[in-house]
């Protein structure tokens, strides 16, 4: 991960510097100390570290994206050992879960929270030795998005998507008029033929899909395809004539861009040629097939 001096983040985020001390300091992530800044107990949760130059000596450093808004309290916060030993599941299932839901990425021997996981709760921190860790809220033990995921995996839940899709008649609609029975080379049934051909796609490369996956937000959203290990969602515009098929696309892209969700789209014309150009928009967002 990318880490800054405070001086350097103020620079990048055009502030002030000396606002930016001052900030932190009234915080509480950083003291003064022998005409030197110290950093916190606090300050190391919401992410902060220190690096030794020969010449300036010790000095306090930040993470390039550092939520300087963000409230903690480092006797409230939560590892993934102490959130499994409230599930009774491992710590290493936890890490899977957050995963799942697309809050943390691997990263080297560690983990990486991306933007939801921030958004739920998440503070990036990182070991002596430079491997990164995620600590959490404590309101993470209680949200529905991880409570719903643990207990899919673990099969003390069913998964409800259908009741919950219960709540979006548009969605019924769409259903109804298309209903799922085209079955593709890996059993799973599709609407559409175009949607087949996507499937297929997946199956014969070896790539671990699910198909209308409910994403993890509060508003009801379904996605035609989802990518657990790379994190990708992919969505096929196959109504672009149907004016209220065009609204909904355009409230499930905005949701896509809030979230920050890898999106891959395809429409018709990729369809035509699917093999090159799905190949080439996944290669766009890292996943290379061989």
């Amino acid at each position: 991960m990318k880490y800054l001096s405070t001086s350097a983040l103020a620079k990048e985020r055009q502030l002030d510097s000396k606002e930016l001390f001052k900030k932190l300091k009234a915080k509480g992530w950083i003291y003064r100390k022998d005409d030197s800044w110290q950093l916190t107990k606090n300050g190391r949760v919401a992410g902060g570290d220190t690096k030794y130059n020969p010449k300036f000596g010790e000095y306090v450093v930040w993470p390039f994206n550092l939520n300087i808004e963000m409230e903690v309290d480092s006797n409230n916060l939560l590892n993934a050992t102490k959130i499994g030993d409230h599930f009774n599941v491992s710590n290493r299932k936890v890490n899977s879960y957050f995963s799942d839901l697309g809050w943390i990425q691997k990263d080297r021997d560690g983990w990486i929270t991306t933007k939801p996981g921030i958004k739920n709760g998440g503070h990036q921190m990182e070991l002596k030795n430079g491997v990164p860790f995620v600590l959490w809220d404590n309101e993470v033990l209680t949200n529905k998005h991880l409570i719903r995921t643990i207990g899919i995996g673990e099969g003390t839940q069913e998964d409800n998507d259908s009741e919950i899709a219960e709540k979006d008649k548009e969605l019924i609609d769409i259903r109804k008029k298309y209903p799922a029975e085209k079955r593709t080379s890996d059993g799973h049934y599709v609407r559409s033929r175009a949607e087949l051909l996507i499937d297929n796609f997946f199956y014969r490369n070896g790539i671990v899909h699910a198909y209308e996956k409910k994403l993890n937000i509060e508003e009801v959203l379904y996605c035609d395809f989802y990518l657990p290990e790379n994190k990708i969602y992919i969505e096929y515009w196959g109504m672009e004539d149907d004016k209220k098929y065009l609204a909904r696309k355009k409230r499930k892209l905005e949701l896509y861009a809030q979230n920050g969700f890898t999106l891959v789209e395809l429409n018709d014309s990729d369809v035509e040629n699917l093999e090159e150009n799905l190949e080439s928009k996944l290669r766009k967002v890292g996943l290379v097939i061989n």
